[in-house]
């Protein structure tokens, strides 16, 4: 009988998600949900080989490999059963099937065709099958169904965009039981004065109430990520805040440019004031054609409270990238000393712009003139603001959010506006 000789590499080279059952009882197949939908899938032989599906970790794939964890993601996220739920990235099914087993309904979003595939196969023929839609796509780009709670488990490279897209969904949901990066999410909740209290903290905390439910150490995936992660519960606040989101965000990114240092020496360096009298100009000409300067709290708005790259550590004490490369989140020392030199400039700068600017009105006698007095003015209207006892001495760290809600209203009715 001829010698048959094996192919090492035709295991690798197989489609993902081909068949791979045989006639021996001594094959079988395993898989496990992923990040971001990818599976691990794994041919068993009675010589105890295996070939896995190559995760593409480019696009955030490690593979959840403890069903412990899928368990209590599902049991958190309090699924009734008239529930329709969305899920973002379904993987091979490990969570979409017992989600489905509780409620009405469940519409997943799967970026990976191979994965969309599984989890379809995962549920043909059983009575989940009718209840199941999925959708192939890019999340970020795709239209969300109306839902009554949304399961995540996500690439992190996404996680600000698509936590304020989930905020600015309308009809509001009911939750989100979702798994982000450990430092991401613990932003989301940071309060004042502690030391990852950012913009991400202010702006999500506006919006919504956010709960830790669980931490998941990275021996639970693989291959395992660089860092931990946590799984939180997202509860929208019912009716949002009667506040312009863009004009918010604007003072909130310009306050954590330096959230340590004093509101005074944060608003009032030329840089700022020039842009302060910009928007000053642009409202009073709207408001002149009767075109109003624009308020209220519109949804539209709230979508661009994610495009935040910059959601960690703003004035530099902190660790991460915030752009979810789980690689390069570790704490810089010597960024966090430079950061802080140039905070001090920065309030040499401001004392050194308040110099010049007192003698703006006899050095510029001619074209700029116009334009000393306009700075002249915001910078009346700003310290008459900050003259207040509460914000003689108030840091941006210190802040919450019934205080940025004052204060911007306080700078809307003195005419200075932030977008």
């Amino acid at each position: 009988m001829p010698k048959v000789k094996k192919n090492r590499s035709s295991a690798a080279n197989a489609a993902p998600y081909s068949a791979t059952s045989s006639s021996s009882s001594s094959n079988y197949t395993t898989t496990t949900t992923s990040r971001n939908g990818g599976a691990q899938q794994a041919k068993v032989t009675s010589g105890g080989s295996a070939s896995l599906i190559t995760p593409n970790t480019s696009i955030g794939q490690h593979f959840l490999k403890n069903p412990a964890v899928v368990t209590a993601i599902v049991e958190k996220a309090g699924l009734k059963p008239t529930d329709i739920v969305l899920e973002v990235g379904p993987g091979t099914g490990n969570m979409t099937v017992p989600i489905l087993q509780r409620v009405k309904r469940v519409v997943a979003i799967e970026y990976d065709k191979r994965m969309v595939r599984e989890v379809i196969k995962r549920v043909e023929s059983t009575p989940e099958q009718n209840k199941l839609q999925v959708i192939q796509g890019d999340c970020m780009k795709v239209a969300f169904p109306f839902f009554d709670v949304c399961v995540a488990n996500i690439p992190y490279q996404i996680s600000s965009g698509l936590t304020f897209k989930l905020l600015a969904h309308r009809p509001m949901f009911r939750c989100a039981v979702i798994m982000f990066q450990e430092e991401f999410a613990l932003r989301l909740s940071a309060r004042p004065g502690e030391s990852l209290y950012c913009r991400l903290s202010v702006n999500t905390q506006l919006l919504a109430k956010v709960d830790q439910l669980m931490k998941v150490g990275r021996n639970n995936f693989r291959p395992p990520p660089k860092v931990e992660s946590r799984v939180v519960r997202i509860e929208v606040r019912k009716p949002p805040p009667p506040v312009n989101f863009t004009e918010w965000d604007g003072m909130v990114k310009l306050l954590f440019n330096r959230k340590n240092k004093t509101l005074r020496s944060v608003l009032l360096t030329k840089t700022t004031i020039r842009m302060l009298e910009e928007n000053m100009k642009t409202h009073e000409a709207l408001q002149g054609s009767g075109g109003g300067a624009g308020g209220g709290g519109g949804v539209e708005n709230i979508g661009s409270l994610g495009d935040m790259n910059d959601w960690v550590d703003e004035d530099g004490d902190g660790d991460g990238d915030g752009d979810g490369d789980e690689g390069k989140n570790k704490i810089k020392g010597n960024k966090g000393k430079k950061k802080k030199k140039e905070e001090d400039s920065d309030d040499e700068e401001m004392m050194a712009d308040g110099n010049s600017n007192s003698n703006s009105n006899s050095n510029s006698k001619n074209s700029n003139s116009g334009n000393a007095k306009a700075e002249s003015r915001v910078r009346t209207i700003i310290e008459r603001v900050l003259s207040e006892e509460k914000y003689v001495s108030t840091r941006t760290a210190k802040m919450d959010i019934d205080d940025f809600l004052e204060l911007l209203a306080k700078f809307n009715a003195a005419g200075i506006h932030f977008a």
